[in-house]
C-alpha cells in the first residue's frame, strides 16, 4: 500500500517565522499589515481574507503532491465542515480529512451532510472524530454538558447511527444519546459511501472504540520505539489489519544546520525554550501551540525523509504533516521530502528512477 500524506490547513490562524515580523495572512493576523509587503499593492485591498489564504494553502498541497488536506477542529478557529465545503471545488483530487467531535449535534444530520460531501466530491470526504476539548468548562462553553466519562459512548452511538442511516433503510436505533425510528435515506441519497472514520487515543477504552469503528487509527507524534509499542498494543485489540496514521510536524531544510537555525529562531520568536539536545531529529512540543502536533521532525531533507520512512516501516501508512507557515512549507515538504520518502518506502520505484 502506497503511503498517503495529508497537509494540515491552518483553521485558527498562521504565523511566519522567516524573519522577526509577522505578515498578514487574511484577517486572522494584523489587519493593518500589507498583504504582500511594503511597496506592493493589491487591487482588492482588504478584500483578501483568511479564506483566500486557506485556498492558497490547499492549492499548494495539491500542486506539491499531497494525498489530501487535514482540516483540524479548534474552538477558536474556522468551522472545519465549512472549510471543507469551501475548498472542495478548488481541487478535483485532494481528499478532505475533516476533524470534529460528536457533540456537534444529530448523527443523522451529520450523515446527511456527509452524503452531500461524498456526492459532489466523488467520495473524497473523511471523518476524524475526536472527544473534543479535555477541559470541562470549555466544553460547557460550547454547549456540551455530557459527562467526560460518557464521551466515548456517545461517539460509539454517533458512528453507529451515522453508518446505519447511510447504508440501511429502514434503520432503527434506541440508545442513550441518539434515537432513530424508521430512518435512512432514499432516492439519490440512498446507499452512499460512508466516510472513512479516523479515531485516536491509547487508553484501553479508546482502543476498543477504534477497533470497533475506525478505518484508520491516528497516533500522536512520538519516537519510533513508542510508536512501535502503540501499534502492537492496538493490533492486539483490533481484528483484521487496521491502518495507522501519524500526526507529526516537519521542519526540513537542505542541511541540518539550516534546519536547526530556523528552529531556534522560531522558538526565540515565540518565547519557547530551546531544547538542550538539538542534535535529535525529534523535538517534542516544537510547534504544538500553532498546529496541535505533539512533536516535530527537525533536520535535513534526507534526515526527515528517513525518519518518516522508518515510521512507515513500523506500519504507519498515512501521515498528517504540518509546518509554520503552512503555505510556503507545503511546497517545500511536497517538493523535497515526500519524493525521498516514496523512494525509501518503495524500492521498485527507486530502481525504476
Amino acid at each position: 500500500m502506497a503511503n498517503q500524506f495529508y497537509w494540515q490547513l491552518p483553521t485558527s490562524g498562521d504565523a511566519r517565522y522567516g524573519d522577526a515580523t509577522k505578515q498578514r495572512r487574511g484577517e486572522a493576523s494584523d489587519p493593518h499589515y500589507p498583504v504582500f509587503g511594503s511597496g506592493v499593492t493589491d487591487p482588492r485591498k482588504n478584500a483578501f481574507n483568511y479564506y483566500d489564504y486557506i485556498h492558497q494553502v490547499t492549492k499548494a498541497a495539491d500542486i506539491s503532491g499531497f494525498t489530501g488536506v487535514f482540516i483540524p477542529d479548534n474552538p477558536d478557529g474556522e468551522e472545519p465542515w465549512i472549510v471543507a465545503g469551501y475548498i472542495a471545488r478548488s481541487t478535483q483530487r485532494l481528499r478532505l480529512l475533516t476533524q470534529f467531535d460528536a457533540s456537534r449535534g444529530s448523527a443523522v444530520y451529520a450523515a446527511k451532510n456527509a452524503v452531500s460531501f461524498q456526492r459532489y466530491t466523488g467520495g473524497r470526504f473523511a471523518w476524524h472524530i475526536t472527544e473534543g476539548n479535555s477541559d470541562e468548562h470549555t466544553r460547557k462553553q460550547l454547549g456540551d454538558f455530557v459527562p467526560k466519562e460518557d464521551i466515548l459512548a456517545r461517539i460509539d452511538e454517533f458512528i453507529t447511527v451515522a453508518k446505519g442511516v447511510l447504508t440501511t433503510y429502514p434503520f432503527n436505533f434506541v440508545g442513550r444519546f441518539f434515537e432513530v425510528q424508521d430512518g435512512g435515506f432514499q432516492g439519490p441519497l440512498a446507499n452512499r459511501e460512508v466516510p472513512r472514520v479516523y479515531l485516536s487515543g491509547n487508553s484501553p477504552e479508546q482502543l476498543a472504540l477504534s477497533a470497533k469503528h475506525a478505518d484508520v487509527h491516528v497516533l500522536d507524534a512520538a519516537d519510533h520505539q513508542l510508536i512501535a509499542q502503540q501499534i502492537a498494543q492496538y493490533q492486539k485489540a483490533a481484528k483484521g489489519h487496521p491502518e495507522f496514521a501519524l500526526r507529526i510536524d516537519v521542519l526540513a531544510r537542505e542541511t541540518r544546520e539550516e534546519a536547526v537555525a530556523d528552529a531556534k529562531r522560531f522558538l526565540g520568536q515565540t518565547d519557547a525554550a530551546i531544547p538542550k539536545n538539538d542534535a535529535a531529529v525529534l523535538w517534542s512540543g516544537f510547534a504544538e501551540r500553532f498546529t496541535g502536533a505533539k512533536a516535530s521532525l527537525i533536520g535535513s531533507y534526507d534526515e526527515v525523509a528517513a525518519a518518516l520512512a522508518a515510521y512507515a516501516n513500523l506500519g504507519v501508512t498515512q501521515f498528517v504533516l504540518a509546518a509554520v507557515p503552512h503555505f510556503e512549507e507545503a511546497y517545500r515538504v511536497g517538493s523535497y521530502v515526500l519524493p525521498l520518502v516514496r523512494e525509501l518506502t518503495n524500492p521498485a520505484q527507486k530502481q525504476a528512477a
